[in-house]
């Protein structure tokens, strides 16, 4: 090598030209190639096909073309790529499921919901939807800024007019170098709303845009499950939206029913959902599924789930929207180039920047009109003074020798412009007529009032900004239709729990795991002894388990046997009458098949730090271990559940009480005795502890069947056993012992009475609800028990037949039954007395309507 060679060789370093070079191709993708344009929501090669479909002439009346013939035409001009990309893209813009106004019009095979690939691009064709057009429209009035195409041998726009809001309407995805973009389609009439009522008030909020622009409306429908993500997305351009499709359920001749989809969530593949439904039945982790469907056809879609015989519709719909495609997210991430720099934007900022384009596009216009107007007006004026002097003028041009001297003697004579002599001496002698010089005053005449009307448009900013407005509404009318996607609150939902009044209800939970509220008045008092009244409808293998009050702005710790925890907001539980069997517990909270509702707490607010520190959550298991808690430790809910405790094999939880840490804890067992310690003696404990040693029970047989954490003075304590007897004793007759010993006698447990099943702290003024196992409840005053001792075996407390067993107890607030009857009977029967209630709800009848006709209570 010749050492001059050598000279041209220059030492980089490697770490910089890789910073460097990276950087450069980096920029190229974000500003190039994967994100799109705020103005028109389009990226580079969208807007390269939009615009090279309309200068090839495939507009939306003309005859399509085929699409080989388009992808070349943007390939060869604009878009130095693949030719795959190209068509690809061109595909997704027809297809109506993809975007939610198409901007291609396809013929031929262009792909399916079920991710079918479309034919080649020498068998389609293809040509511009007429809204498309609504994006170049007055791209040739210098609207819009172009630039040097690859090779410099032609011009492209680098954004078009957009007299839509396409970035809005159709949303955009696209993944770039260290960012990414995901916009959702909106509602083109909802958003022309926001857009005007924007342009009315600039200083609206985002929440009174949100008023006209609801939510995202997908193309293929569904429905959006819960608002808060949405109202994310609108307030920081990031938020998660979860979608759902749109499900029903029918039933068939042979009785049997079916969930029928009619409606999926955008963006999923329809054979795909279904395969990965098929494989999940397979493998067992989907029951309840006997066949599946699908019917879908040019009607529409329809997908159908044959259910087995003995499963519930909700509780597969719920595990079909937990583990299938049925139910996804759409993780809204809006980042759009702003002046060719990426900016993450919420909804005003979207609209604000369009606005803003659309302004600049009116300017633009405006000035190129009144700049042709001016220049034709000209011309105008220089026909009308040469027809005002036509004689001489034709003398003039007669005598000149050549056309430049008649120029010349034109601009000389008349004082005119070069282009005004030139236009005369080209004028055709049919303009010199008497009717063509009335027609060139005319046009003349008019020109001159669009000129006046042109500059006051550039002189008021208000005037602009009612015709984007007019434009606008024109849009609106011509292309908008109705919302596809509905939307579903759900129980996390603010806005939603602002609407619920704050009252007090009663919550019924089956032993198979149906829950429901119920308004408290719908339940009435009766004397003790009697058979009550029919509370629940049941299937005939189940019966109500448990039964408790609840505020419905409260929050509801729901504690499983296997010592699980799910929080739920008391509103969030399905409203049903007092006969109703309420909803699966499954469609509310995350719980297993195999598992079941053991205890829950109603606390007030899971937010004030003071509240969840001083106060704990002490837990007893059937086989006696106790655990106490701090309940700041539960206090973050989260969908899935948590741990609340560990439990060993053999054992479940059965109670769990929330205390002030300075109460006195009595636990009995169905050998009918109870042991009485204070809560000082189990030490606060970590939240997957498993806990201490509560008490001894008497035999393999015997186990934990209540604990009761008595704060108040005036308490006393009933115990009630499984054949209907119980009673009422002071707690200062259970001697106080130390924890883990077996404790004292609480109730006198024989073949009459049956073994022990529940244990209650109350006071005079409550009530007793008390639910057997065949679905009848009973509501009894506690001031009807006396106080007796310890160990007697108590009175009868309700009627039960020889196969009939008492399930559960709860008390409740007293409610006077004059009230009650003040509010639910006419005016005319208002005064019947409650000794008249009393005596018809005592006369022993089991029949429903005996009951509840003759007090007219419901």
């Amino acid at each position: 090598m010749a050492q001059g060679e050598n000279e041209n060789i220059i030492p980089i370093n490697i770490e910089e030209e890789m910073r460097g070079a990276y950087i450069d191709y980096s920029m190229s993708v974000i500003v190039s190639r994967a994100l799109p344009d705020v103005r028109d929501g389009l990226k580079p090669v969208h807007r390269r096909i939009l615009y090279g479909m309309q200068e090839l002439g495939v507009a939306h009346n003309k005859p399509y073309k085929k699409s080989a013939r388009i992808v070349g035409e943007v390939l060869g001009k604009y878009h130095p790529h693949g030719d795959s990309a190209v068509y690809e893209t061109m595909v997704r813009m027809a297809q109506h499921w993809s975007l939610r106004y198409p901007l291609v019009d396809p013929q031929g095979n262009f792909g399916s919901v079920d991710g079918d690939s479309p034919a080649a691009m020498r068998y389609t064709e293809a040509r511009l939807k007429r809204i498309a057009e609504e994006l170049l429209v007055d791209i040739n009035k210098e609207t819009v800024d172009f630039q040097l195409n690859f090779d410099d041998s032609l011009k492209e726009p680098s954004v078009l007019p957009a007299k839509i809001p396409n970035l809005l309407l159709n949303g955009a995805s696209g993944i770039a170098v260290g960012m990414a973009t995901n916009m959702a389609p909106h509602n083109l009439g909802e958003v022309v709303d926001g857009i005007i009522a924007y342009i009315d008030n600039r200083d609206i909020t985002i929440a009174e845009l949100m008023e006209h622009i609801i939510a995202p409306d997908f193309p293929t429908g569904g429905i959006i499950y819960g608002y808060n993500g949405v109202k994310n997305a609108f307030e920081t351009g990031r938020g998660r939206v979860v979608m759902r499709g749109k499900a029903s359920v029918e039933t068939k001749d042979s009785g049997r029913e079916m969930i029928v989809i009619t409606e999926i969530p955008y963006m999923v593949n329809k054979a795909g959902m279904v395969e990965k439904t098929a494989q999940l039945i397979n493998e067992k982790k989907l029951e309840g599924i006997s066949a599946i469907r699908d019917e879908s056809d040019r009607q529409g879609m329809r997908i159908v789930y044959e259910l087995k015989k003995d499963a519930i519709s909700n509780v597969v719909l719920n595990n079909l929207y937990k583990y299938t495609g049925l139910q996804t997210s759409f993780s809204v991430n809006n980042v759009a180039l702003v002046k060719g720099r990426p900016h993450t934007l919420n909804l005003k900022d979207l609209i604000i920047h369009y606005v803003n384009h659309r302004h600049e596009v009116v300017v633009r216009r405006t000035e190129y009109e009144l700049r042709e107007a001016e220049k034709r007006a000209h011309i105008l004026q220089g026909y009308l003074i040469a027809l005002d002097h036509l004689d001489e003028v034709i003398t003039l041009i007669r005598s000149s020798k050549d056309p430049e001297t008649a120029r010349t003697g034109l601009m000389e004579r008349f004082e005119l412009s070069e282009l005004q002599a030139r236009a005369i001496l080209d004028m055709r002698l049919q303009r010199l007529t008497g009717m063509e010089r009335e027609k060139i005053q005319n046009e003349y005449d008019e020109l001159m009032k669009l000129i006046e009307e042109l500059k006051e448009i550039l002189a008021n900013e208000d005037k602009r900004m009612q015709i984007i407005k007019d434009e606008l509404q024109e849009m609106k009318s011509r292309y908008a239709d109705d919302r596809r996607t509905t939307i579903e609150h759900d129980a996390e939902d603010f806005s939603y729990e602002d609407m619920i009044p704050n009252e007090e209800v009663i919550i019924t939970v089956s032993h198979q795991g149906y829950i429901k509220r119920t308004v408290l008045t719908e339940y009435r008092t009766q004397s003790r002894g009697g058979v009550g009244a029919r509370g629940v409808s049941t299937k005939q293998d189940d019966f109500t388990e448990y039964l408790f009050t609840a505020s419905t702005h409260n929050y509801l710790l729901i504690f499983t046997d296997k010592g699980k925890l799910f929080w739920l907001k008391t509103y969030a539980i399905p409203e049903g009458g007092k006969t109703s069997k309420g909803r699966p517990i499954q469609n509310l909270i995350n719980i297993e098949s195999d598992d079941k509702i053991r205890s829950i707490i109603q606390v007030a607010d899971l937010g004030n730090e003071d509240y969840i520190n001083n106060n704990f959550l002490v837990m007893v298991t059937k086989q006696g271990i106790i655990k106490k808690t701090t309940l700041e430790q539960y206090s973050r809910p989260r969908t899935n559940g948590i741990i609340a405790l560990n439990i060993r094999e053999d054992d479940q939880l059965i109670n769990v009480e929330m205390t002030n840490g300075d109460t006195h804890i009595i636990i009995a067992a169905k050998s009918g005795r109870a042991i009485h310690f204070h809560e000082s003696t189990v030490r606060p404990m970590g939240r997957t502890a498993t806990g201490v040693k509560a008490m001894k029970l008497a035999d393999e047989n015997d186990y934990v069947v209540g604990m009761v954490c008595a704060l108040r003075e005036d308490a006393t304590l009933l115990v009630v056993s499984e054949k209907g007897y119980g009673k009422r004793s002071a707690l200062d007759a259970y001697r106080i012992t130390n924890r883990g010993g077996k404790g004292v006698k609480a109730m006198n447990v024989t073949e009459k009475t049956g073994s022990l099943v529940a244990i209650k702290e109350v006071v005079d003024s409550d009530d007793l609800m008390i639910i057997n196992k065949s679905g009848i409840t009973i509501r009894t005053p506690v001031a009807d028990l006396r106080v007796m001792g310890r160990a007697t075996q108590g009175v009868r407390l309700i009627k039960l037949s020889e196969t009939d067993e008492i399930s559960s107890i709860e008390k409740i607030e007293k409610i006077d039954i004059e009230e009650i009857l003040e509010e639910t009977l006419p005016a005319d029967q208002a005064s019947i007395s409650t000794e008249e209630v009393n005596d018809n709800l005592e006369d022993g009848s089991t029949d429903e309507n005996q009951i509840d006709k003759p007090n007219n209570l419901e």
